[in-house]
């Protein structure tokens, strides 16, 4: 009788712990409108219930096989939750550059909420957790691009607010140079090369600033295939050209500084939405020419203190590590250039002005080369410091095409949307149709960086389509000080549990 009691009340509670995982199953479902998956509810349900499936049949072995099943077991069960979690809630993120400094530092861990704008349903969904692109052992893809689900996104809390820091994977990410350090300079490479190529072949060529526009259109296409075939002829040296889906494109991290529908200039560093002076962010950083007195001493209390870093003051790998073990640097003109071009907010920038025992002079570097921001294939007098003005695509909204302004728009039509895109005798054809205007398919961002003169941003690929927005960094949950050792000051400690929306 009483093993009965225990096998009923034993009974009652397995179909308990069924119902509660089957409610937040099924809400789960409802929220990603996914109904495909009530084929794994008979699965759940043989799990607590009808127990017809041996779910735990190394349980069963003898020695060592049950040991090493049972590591196994729990190993594979971490690894799935991890990629549910990742994929549809949470996960880590590292700043691993200066272009958010003074804001994010470089060495923070930042909790990334996926549900703050709605998670993606993955366009990629086979691929090994914890990996963004490739395995960490022997530099092997970590995903398998079958299947590719089309792009779609479930409800979130919320969209992209103007200033807010957002995770997005790189737009210009899509093709990339196979060996690490030429990865995300792809376009940069094929324009860079190709108009070195081209000049040297052609040294009595037009320049292209004299060409119709036609023709200006024509030399930047020959400048691309140029610099392509260069790489693809140095695959030693590159590693070969790849492509990448966009879920699986390099994690970047910006300040959004434009919002769809958007009209975009940035005049003497200041950006104007809608001819409006938009807020700059309160540590931003722009560069300057410093010359510092020949033997200056700079100590880790000053540049801890006023947050300088030594990547700010381009200290090779060796000064670097001689600095973490002495606590100190000396700036000379016969050992190390005591003329550094650095970047520093306001406030940094006016101490040193008035450290007379420091530094000797010091301005503002200003200017820029047209040749370097988006878009590469087009004629202008854009730099970083002033740039556009420039409409930010909104879903549902059209444009007038013309071959004035197809090459800023002509990667979004192109690649994002994926059209087929051609000119020919001069008139833009979209999917074999003639036509001078584009309703677009999906909302657009501007991201930039805090450190303006040290970020790779939209002024330099262009905008940031929103099935790339990966999700909102909500507060720093580490940070570690690379120019420091661990029990030298390396810790953060008042940076800890910062919330990121706080940092404007």
């Amino acid at each position: 009788m009483e093993k009965r009691e225990k096998k009923k009340l034993n009974m009652k509670k397995q179909w308990t712990k069924f119902v509660l995982v089957m409610v937040c199953y099924l809400l789960f479902l409802y929220w990603v409108e996914s109904w495909l998956g009530l084929l794994v509810i008979p699965f759940i349900y043989d799990a607590y219930i009808s127990k017809k499936i041996n779910w735990k049949w190394w349980q069963d072995l003898e020695g060592p096989m049950r040991s090493v099943m049972s590591w196994v077991d729990a190993i594979v069960f971490a690894l799935v939750a991890v990629y549910f979690i990742n994929q549809f809630f949470f996960q880590n993120y590292v700043i691993p550059s200066s272009s958010l400094e003074k804001s994010l530092l470089t060495g923070d861990y930042l909790f990334v909420s996926k549900v703050s704008y709605g998670p993606r349903i993955p366009e990629t969904p086979l691929t090994v957790p914890l990996t963004q692109h490739t395995l960490p052992i022997g530099d092997l893809k970590s995903y398998i691009e079958w299947p590719h689900w089309e792009y779609r996104r479930v409800p979130g809390l919320g969209k992209v607010e103007l200033n807010d820091i957002v995770v997005f994977n790189y737009p210009a990410g899509d093709t990339i140079c196979q060996n690490v350090p030429y990865q995300t300079e792809y376009y940069n490479m094929c324009y860079g090369y190709g108009r070195q190529i081209y000049e040297q072949n052609y040294p009595m060529a037009y320049p292209v600033d004299s060409l119709s526009k036609v023709e200006q259109r024509a030399r930047f296409e020959a400048y691309y295939n140029l610099g392509r075939q260069y790489i693809s002829a140095n695959a030693q040296e590159f590693g070969g050209i790849g492509y990448r889906p966009t879920d699986r494109r390099e994690n970047y991290v910006k300040r959004c500084v434009g919002l769809p529908g958007d009209t975009l200039q940035i005049i003497e560093h200041v950006v104007y939405l809608n001819g409006k002076a938009n807020k700059e962010p309160d540590n931003v950083q722009y560069t300057y020419d410093v010359l510092f007195n020949d033997g200056a001493i700079l100590t880790n209390d000053f540049l801890k203190e006023n947050g300088i870093t030594c990547e700010d003051l381009g200290l090779s790998s060796a000064d670097k590590a001689y600095f973490k073990s002495e606590g100190q640097i000396q700036l000379t003109q016969q050992f190390r250039n005591n003329r550094i071009i650095m970047p520093m907010t306001k406030q940094t920038a006016a101490l040193l002005k008035s450290r007379k025992d420091l530094v000797q002079a010091m301005a503002p570097v200003t200017g820029g080369n047209p040749a370097e921001v988006y878009p590469l294939n087009m004629v202008k007098d854009w730099t970083r410091d002033n740039y556009g003005p420039i409409w930010i695509p909104k879903k549902g909204e059209s444009i007038k095409l013309s071959l004035d302004n197809l090459p800023i728009y002509e990667r979004p039509i192109r690649v994002y949307e994926h059209n087929d895109l051609e000119v020919r005798d001069g008139k833009i054809f979209i999917n074999g149709e003639q036509t001078d205007s584009y309703t677009f398919k999906m909302d657009y961002y501007w991201m930039m960086g805090d450190n303006r003169h040290n970020s790779a941003d939209s002024r330099y690929w262009g905008f940031v389509p929103e099935d790339h927005i990966v999700g909102k960094p909500i507060f720093i949950w580490w940070s570690s000080d690379p120019d420091r050792g661990l029990f030298g000051g390396g810790i953060r400690w008042s940076r800890l549990f910062r919330f990121v929306d706080n940092i404007k």
